[in-house]
C-alpha cells in the first residue's frame, strides 16, 4: 500500500523503467509520511556528484511545535541507491526527452521506499487518449456489473 502517490506524474509521463530507492529522512519526516502527509506533486529526481536527490517534494513536520525552527519541508532529500543505479539515472537525465519522476512512497517492512521512474513526457493528444481509454474501461465495468 502506498503512503503517497504522484497521480499527476503518472498522467503526464509514460514510465519506461522503475527503480526502487531508499530515502534518507529525519524521524519526524518518517512519522509524517506514515500519517499520509506530504506531496510528490512537481517533484523530480536529480543526480549530482555521484548521488541522487529528491527535489521539490513537500514533507511537512509531523508535529509543527516539535520541529526544528530551521526545518524546510521542501529540502532536497538524498536517495539511497547503488552506484550502477545512480549512473543509470544520470545517463537518463542527460538524454534528451527523458526525466526522472517519483511515483510513490511506500512501506517495505520497516523501511520507507521511493519508487522512481525514468519517464518520457506525454503530448496533449496522448493524455486525451489515456482519458478516453480510462472512461471506456470504466463504462465497460459498469455494464458488466449491472448484468
Amino acid at each position: 500500500m502506498a503512503l503517497l502517490d504522484n497521480k499527476r506524474g503518472l498522467f503526464d509521463f509514460d514510465i519506461l523503467e522503475e527503480i526502487e530507492a531508499g530515502l534518507e529522512l529525519r524521524g519526524f519526516e518518517v512519522k509524517s509520511l506514515r500519517a499520509g502527509q506530504g506531496s510528490l506533486r512537481g517533484a523530480r529526481v536529480v543526480a549530482r556528484g555521484g548521488e541522487a536527490y529528491l527535489v521539490g517534494a513537500t514533507i511537512p513536520p509531523w508535529q509543527q511545535a516539535n520541529a526544528p525552527k530551521e526545518y524546510d519541508p521542501e529540502r532536497a532529500r538524498r536517495l539511497l541507491l547503488a552506484k550502477k543505479e545512480i549512473a543509470r539515472i544520470a545517463a537518463a537525465e542527460s538524454e534528451k526527452g527523458l526525466t526522472i519522476v517519483p511515483i510513490r512512497v511506500y512501506n517495505k517492512k520497516r523501511n520507507l521506499k521511493l519508487s522512481i521512474g525514468i519517464a518520457r513526457g506525454r503530448k496533449k493528444h496522448d493524455k486525451r487518449h489515456v482519458i478516453k481509454e480510462r472512461e471506456e474501461t470504466r463504462r465497460i465495468r459498469r455494464t458488466l456489473k449491472t448484468e
